[in-house]
């Protein structure tokens, strides 16, 4: 369910925008992102684990509230994050 350190820097990685960027809205919501993922995969396994499905629903809720704030400060990055993503259809 939990994403491993070397996911994690490849990641950072992948979305940073300058050396050592960790923090950025991008990053975040690509953490988010990959976690929110591995939750829907075990919940295809464990319909009934509704305690996970709450911290589903607070993860998607934080990355909803990250994406409104990049997409009100520069909605260029936000556009690229979400074509880079895949999240809207």
């Amino acid at each position: 369910m939990s994403i491993t350190l070397e996911r994690k820097t490849a990641l950072i990685k992948e979305h940073a925008r300058a050396k050592g960027d960790t923090g950025s809205p991008e990053v975040q919501v690509a953490i988010l992102s990959e976690r929110i993922n591995n939750l829907t995969e075990h919940f295809k396994t464990h319909k009934k684990d509704n305690h996970s499905r709450r911290g589903l629903l607070m993860l998607i809720s934080t990355r909803r509230r990250l994406l409104d704030y990049l997409k009100d400060r520069d909605a260029g990055r936000y556009q690229a994050i979400i074509e880079k993503l895949g999240l809207r259809k």
